[in-house]
């Protein structure tokens, strides 16, 4: 069977060398984004795997609920406690992000960057309401300079 690669540096391809015996796997997408442009799980979840996406965008977040129906998908983002944050959104793009500073730089170079808040979760609050007792095959997070706050 062909794989047809939808991540944008071929991150599936990689993962899928390494996982493609695992029937049914799990995954957990933290920045989850578009659900077929740029996606690291679109392909495993074509062949049968299911997984948690965590994506704060609207439009993105139900476009997963749309063509994902499978999966478990939460619009929030993940971070080190449950708070409500202050979150710049640029449409259309995966450039989003809690960070300030990048988002007055985004602003400089013309971008449309919109502020609205969200509400955060914890990683580990994610798992245990939605992993249960699965083993999970891999994990992506992608959420734009906050990933060591994903993992604390």
């Amino acid at each position: 069977m062909t794989f047809i690669s939808y991540a944008q540096n071929f991150e599936d391809i990689r993962l899928w060398r390494a996982l493609k015996y695992v029937e049914n796997g799990f995954y957990i997408d933290i920045g989850a984004n578009d659900p077929t442009q740029d996606s690291v799980t679109k392909a495993f979840y074509d062949r049968g795997w299911t997984g948690i996406n965590v994506e704060p965008m609207p439009n993105y977040y139900d476009a997963l609920c749309q063509q994902r129906p499978n999966d478990i998908n939460l619009q929030c983002v993940a971070g080190e406690s449950a708070d409500n944050l202050t979150f710049y959104g640029i449409a259309g793009t995966g450039l989003s992000t809690l960070d300030p500073t990048i988002a007055q730089q985004h602003k400089d170079a013309g971008l449309d960057v919109r502020n609205q808040t969200v509400k955060s979760r914890t990683l580990a609050s994610i798992c245990e309401q939605h992993v249960r007792n699965r083993p999970i095959h891999f994990l992506k997070i992608d959420v734009e300079g906050h990933e060591e706050t994903v993992l604390r």
